[in-house]
């Protein structure tokens, strides 16, 4: 599998496979890569608004 398929199906931008075996423990693994992607989208957004934005504001 992709990484950008997997990506789009974290983030619920594309649908998965519904022949795909679905698991108790993929279930749990695959939402904690959604928990962990989402950690460090905010993240990215907030070093970008400190380092990019908010300087430019306070001139």
């Amino acid at each position: 599998m992709g990484i950008w398929k997997q990506f789009a199906e974290y983030l619920f931008i594309k649908k998965r496979d519904p022949n795909e075996e679905r698991t108790t423990s993929m279930k749990y693994m695959h939402g904690m890569n959604r928990i962990s992607l989402m950690m460090f989208l905010v993240a990215l957004l907030v070093i970008i608004f400190k380092t990019v934005i908010r300087p430019l504001l306070h001139k």
